[in-house]
């Protein structure tokens, strides 16, 4: 079994998602420092943009970190797959298409691809291109999403069933249950967005971590369906005129520009809820304080390991409590 740890050179199995046009080099750098894959996001920009943001990182840190490529959302693809051999960054993820094209070129110059994806049929195409990772995203995610609407918890299992590199899961995680849940399904690992805007790092607006502390379990909405660009996203006033038009007939020019990334940084990074939205995960629930990239780390860990032992014993009483009422219970060498 291939120790994703390892293959990262990280010490917890987490990594950050890609934030698209909002990605900075402070939640990167903190994610990397507190020993996670932090991951600076493309979006839409342009790669002088990104550069700028690979160079300020690479001043910052001495950890690696990775570069997330949206396929068929940016203008400059080829130009980003470019930038990333030039800096020699040594992971890169590939989410929103097809990853095949460019895999081989990124192994040329040494560089880990880890693929988004969003089915079992996506997962075993992206493993057969010679993806090193996949990142399983289940319905439960912020953002932009799949119109297949799969949950974490049922396609986590699928897609370890049916490929044999590391499995990461993404989707409605965002605290040590999440993690231990993620682990007992099969996956190696974890994808957090959502839960590291609330970090006392990440440099967005207050009013988008205050609504995230705030946020009740149906706070998120999903728009796009009837366009066929389905994202999940905060209510707020913005979100609901959005809705409102969507209902009324929208086209997906129309829509495109509704839910365009300056409407996304209108909202993230300058706290205008009225004029723009902010992109959330369903973990918004489960978010009631702002502590460090670290703190939450540490958090995570510790509490995933007091979830695992918790599980293993329960199973294990369960098991003898049932070998007692007669049912054939075959007891393994740690339960003798």
């Amino acid at each position: 079994m291939i120790d994703v740890c390892e293959l990262l050179q990280i010490n917890y199995p987490i990594i950050q998602g890609g934030m698209g046009n909002i990605s900075n080099a402070q939640l990167t750098v903190a994610v990397s420092e507190a020993g996670g894959l932090g991951t600076i996001g493309c979006g839409t920009m342009d790669p002088g943009e990104v550069e700028k943001i690979i160079l300020e990182t690479k001043q910052l840190t001495a950890k690696s970190f990775a570069v997330n490529i949206a396929i068929s959302v940016s203008p400059y693809t080829k130009d980003l797959i470019d930038l990333v051999i030039k800096h020699k960054i040594p992971f890169v993820s590939l989410s929103a298409g097809n990853p095949a094209p460019f895999i081989p070129l990124l192994h040329e110059h040494g560089i880990k691809v880890i693929a988004l994806v969003a089915s079992v049929k996506h997962a075993q195409k992206a493993e057969a291109a010679g993806a090193d990772i996949l990142v399983a995203e289940g319905f439960e995610a912020a953002g932009i999403n799949s119109s297949l609407e799969l949950t974490t918890f049922t396609l986590i299992p699928q897609i370890v069933e049916h490929v044999n590199v590391p499995v990461l899961a993404a989707g409605g995680i965002g605290d040590g249950r999440g993690l231990a849940a993620a682990l007992m399904l099969g996956a190696s690992g974890v994808q957090i967005g959502t839960r590291l805007i609330a970090t006392k790092e990440a440099p967005f607006h207050e009013a988008y971590k205050n609504h995230l502390v705030q946020a009740e379990d149906t706070e998120t909405m999903i728009l796009g369906r009837s366009i066929g660009r389905v994202r999940r996203i905060l209510k707020n006033p913005y979100a609901k005129r959005l809705h409102e038009q969507e209902q009324g007939g929208m086209t997906l020019d129309q829509y495109t520009e509704w839910t365009s990334e300056d409407k996304h940084i209108q909202g993230a990074l300058k706290g205008d809820m009225e004029n723009g939205f902010i992109n959330s995960g369903q973990i918004a629930g489960l978010i009631d304080d702002v502590p460090t990239v670290k703190e939450l780390f540490e958090r995570m860990m510790e509490s995933a390991d007091e979830q695992l032992n918790f599980a293993a014993q329960e199973v294990k009483e369960i098991r003898f409590r049932a070998a007692k009422q007669g049912a054939t219970v075959i007891l393994g060498e740690k339960d003798i």
